[in-house]
């Protein structure tokens, strides 16, 4: 196994990654497409427009939420919370329910220590493909 699939394996199957986080053999490549790490989302302004990508944790869209539905993404430096608005979700359900990473463009919700990123496009990645690619030109 690459050390990727080994990462996502040992993911899969304990929750926990003992070496690196697979979305941190993309971080160049979310780099360069203008992705910034989770961690990095406190240093944003309310308001901002940013993009950042990882792996989805969780799906959550309670009865009593109004149709939003809350996403969690994970890369390698924490987790993102994430809003998505009852239209993005009907315009792109399949991919927010089949994708297991995504990049996601949104406006930064800041304040008081927290950040929330209220969704506004999305797009599937593919990190075995991805890991795959890079992994071919080093």
């Amino acid at each position: 196994m690459s050390a990727f699939e080994l990462a996502a394996a040992d993911l899969w199957a304990t929750g926990i990654t003992p070496d690196q986080h697979p979305v941190a053999f993309l971080r160049e490549h979310l780099t360069a497409r203008g992705a910034i790490p989770a961690a990095a989302l406190l240093d944003v302004g309310n308001g901002t427009q940013v993009l950042v990508g990882g792996a989805v944790t969780h799906r959550q869209r309670s009865a009593t939420a109004g149709g939003i539905t809350f996403l969690n993404l994970e890369d390698e430096t924490g987790m993102t919370n994430v809003v998505v608005s009852e239209g993005l979700w009907r315009r792109e359900r399949t991919t927010l329910l089949n994708a297991t990473a995504l990049l996601i463009r949104g406006t930064a919700q800041v304040g008081q220590g927290t950040v929330s990123l209220v969704a506004n496009k999305v797009t599937a990645l593919d990190l075995a493909t991805l890991a795959d690619r890079l992994r071919d030109f080093r």
